[in-house]
């Protein structure tokens, strides 16, 4: 009877022991870390940094050790620090550039965490830090130039807000890579000037396309003409000194026939006889003519005469 009566109790004890054995269980479970690749977590024991896990499986002591929260650079808070390089894009900020103009521009910030102690200990949620100083330090970069600096130095803006955002996180274990200015926005007027100039500039540039276009074609022309004049002066020269050579020819031809008569009479051995009937009959072509007056040389005149003579002599006798 005895018996039976212990018999709950010992069985409420066993299972009080079997639940507090899974609650010390699921506690000391609850200790143990593994921090992946890349990551790192900040250790406090009893409230003081005691250390700083990097990748691996780690064991934190009970009620001394415990892992200290703090923010991401976007502004989510968390135990876990990455390493790896991250991006923070902030909204637009209004700045009134050199010449009294408002303007919007965003940025973006690319950085990564050098020193997890340092970012844990040297300030409050760093991201928001790191944007309102993003946000003030372009408003005095932007304060030192004009509206078309502005627009036309990208580079200079970025390089100069890298150099002081870097400056003032390295006590934060922050290191700034890059900064860009993504977006610039001119007021509206502004905007429409801009797109009237670069309108007029397109129109300007077509203009002087068209008219360097229809110069090169005048040129081509009127090389065209050059070439086509000097083809046809070069055909002209040409068919002139080939009609040359062959008149030339001709008279060669001429005098050279004239010369081989003049050399077979010679041969022959003409007598004054011959050349008397010779002359006549050059007299009697030059009379066939259409002068009215003919010359006569000397030595023929004596023999017309003496012809005229014999003639009218000829005709008394008939008579």
């Amino acid at each position: 009877m005895f018996y039976t009566l212990l018999e709950p109790a010992q069985t409420f004890g066993l299972v009080m022991f079997l639940v507090l054995l899974v609650i010390i269980i699921i506690y000391l479970g609850s200790r143990v870390r593994i921090v992946s690749q890349a990551n790192q977590y900040i250790v406090e024991r009893l409230g003081k940094y005691y250390t700083t896990w990097n990748s691996g499986f780690h064991w934190l002591v009970p009620f001394v050790d415990r892992i200290k929260r703090t923010y991401r650079p976007n502004g989510s808070p968390d135990e876990t620090i990455s390493l790896k390089e991250q991006v923070l894009d902030f909204a637009p900020q209004a700045v009134i550039t050199k010449d009294n103009v408002t303007m919007q521009i965003d940025t973006v910030v690319f950085l990564q965490i050098t020193d997890s102690k340092q970012y844990v200990y040297g300030a409050e949620n760093p991201g928001l830090l790191i944007e309102h100083l993003t946000a003030t330090t372009l408003r005095n970069i932007i304060g030192d130039l004009e509206l078309d600096e502005t627009l036309t130095s990208r580079d200079l803006i970025n390089e100069k807000m890298r150099k002081i955002l870097d400056e003032a996180t390295d006590p934060w274990g922050i290191k700034i890579n890059r900064v860009e200015v993504k977006n610039i926005v001119p007021p509206k007027e502004i905007r429409e000037a801009m797109e009237k100039q670069m309108r007029a500039e397109r129109e300007r540039r077509e203009a002087i396309l068209i008219s360097e276009g229809r110069k090169a074609s005048a040129i081509l022309e009127a090389e065209g003409e050059k070439q086509a004049a000097i083809l046809r002066a070069e055909a002209k020269k040409e068919t002139q000194i080939r009609e040359a050579e062959g008149q030339a020819s001709a008279i060669l031809a001429i005098q050279t026939a004239t010369a081989r008569g003049i050399q077979l009479i010679k041969e022959a051995g003409a007598d004054h006889a011959y050349l008397t009937l010779e002359a006549y009959r050059s007299m009697e072509r030059v009379a066939n003519g259409n002068a009215t007056k003919i010359i006569i040389p000397s030595e023929l005149q004596g023999i017309v005469g003496l012809a005229s003579g014999l003639l009218e002599a000829v005709k008394t006798e008939k008579k």
